[in-house]
């Protein structure tokens, strides 16, 4: 199925997870926050949001510095 993550089209296997599409993206950073369409999805749903067909997926990850 396609979905669109950060702007950019991609084909992922049917009824991937938040968690499983950042670990397939290869997302290493502890802090992370992921919205789909316009909607924050909480962290403690990411093992059991399942995406659908069309979604848009924003990934955005957080950096300390001072």
């Amino acid at each position: 199925m396609k979905i669109t993550v950060n702007g950019e089209e991609r084909e992922v296997k049917e009824g991937i997870t938040i968690s499983q599409l950042v670990k397939e993206l290869g997302i290493k950073a502890p802090n992370y926050a992921v919205a789909v369409g316009m909607e924050v999805i909480p962290k403690s749903e990411y093992d059991s949001y399942t995406l659908k067909e069309g979604d848009k997926v924003e990934i955005v990850t957080f950096v300390g510095g001072g």
